[in-house]
């Protein structure tokens, strides 16, 4: 019996001493992780010097477009065109209530009648300047407010172009929305959204070319018209106007095309286009770089590719530079800020 409380004793003290080594060193359940390092390879940037040609997207717009708006309010007596009616510069589009155009009319031969006659008393010397001048401000004012009732009684078109819009019908009263559009489709324009880096190399007059799926393997050519002179300061981009001829009217305003500027040689960070990643869920992509051994996320947007590398351009523009180490393998795996390991 003393022989079996001997063992027990032996077997608990055992566990008891177990217990304490299992805790030495720190509090009861601590264990010590260590992240390892994710192995990676990079390559290290450089500048080249590439054949540039920028392919843009653009939504075209009719090159000229205006609303249809009187300056008076009142009753619309005739509307003469309907959607889709094409028009000539100088035809009538509305005719609006006449009546204040009709009073004005009768004031003005009124006075000028009294202007014939108090100029005639003036070369006379019968009246004095004063009572001359007061005269014929009276009926300048009226003259040009007859101008001004004609052109907004009898509206008509500012140039050639199609009714896209009508909103109004004969009879309805007229209180400031348009009455029509007129937009003009046998020219067109468009604007694009050009990377600030090419600010130098694009310039008024340089040719581009315009393609829609609608019509695949066929361009329209264009001309830049205008190039903004400001950079946006959040997308890092500058604007330019393209004029395009369109007198076979097989392109229209709303359509969406790409547009294929070339620019020249230019110096560009071209990249294995697997290094290239995109963000669920969104369009944006980044690449990582090498800081040392910690990953660093650098966003990027994308432009020519030459087979299998694609150029990038850093959103930030100081981001990337040649002597950069981009990560070109395992950089799937990889978070801002993770820790590296270079392998050849």
């Amino acid at each position: 019996m003393n022989k079996i409380f001997k063992n027990i004793a032996i077997v608990l003290a055992t566990a008891v001493l177990a217990a304490c080594g299992n805790n030495a060193g720190g509090p009861k359940g601590a264990t010590t992780t260590q992240k390892e390092a994710e192995k990676v390879k990079v390559l290290t940037l450089e500048s080249e010097r590439i054949a540039k040609s920028l392919e843009l997207s653009a939504t075209l717009e009719g090159y000229e477009t205006m609303n249809i708006s009187p300056s008076l309010t009142g009753h619309i007596e005739h509307i003469y065109v309907e959607v889709g009616s094409r028009v000539q510069k100088g035809s009538m589009l509305v005719r609006m209530d006449q009546t204040q155009l009709n009073t004005t009319r009768i004031n003005l031969a009124s006075t000028k009648t009294e202007f014939e006659r108090v100029s005639a008393l003036k070369q006379s010397g019968s009246i004095s300047q004063q009572v001359y001048d007061q005269t014929k401000a009276g009926y300048d004012q009226l003259t040009e407010n007859e101008r001004f009732l004609e052109q907004n009684t009898f509206v008509k078109a500012q140039f050639a172009g199609v009714i896209s819009a009508k909103y109004y019908e004969d009879g309805e009263m007229y209180a400031g929305q348009p009455i029509l559009t007129l937009t003009q489709i046998n020219r067109l324009k468009a604007i694009i959204n050009i990377p600030e880096t090419y600010f130098p190399l694009v310039k008024q007059g340089m040719k581009v070319d315009i393609e829609s799926d609608i019509y695949p393997g066929e361009t329209f050519p264009a001309t830049i018209e205008i190039v903004y002179p400001t950079i946006d300061p959040q997308s890092h981009t500058f604007q330019a106007k393209l004029n395009i001829p369109n007198n076979a009217e097989k392109i229209r305003p709303g359509m969406y095309v790409r547009t294929h500027l070339a620019v020249g040689e230019v110096d560009a960070i071209v990249v294995p286009y697997q290094s290239v990643l995109k963000l669920t869920g969104s369009n944006d992509r980044y690449v990582f770089v090498a800081d040392g051994t910690t990953a660093r996320r650098v966003a990027v947007t994308l432009g020519q590719r030459f087979d299998d590398r694609i150029e990038i351009i850093p959103v930030e523009t100081d981001a990337l530079k040649a002597g950069d180490r981009l990560v070109v393998t395992g950089q799937a795996r990889l978070v801002d800020g993770a820790t590296l390991e270079i392998v050849d």
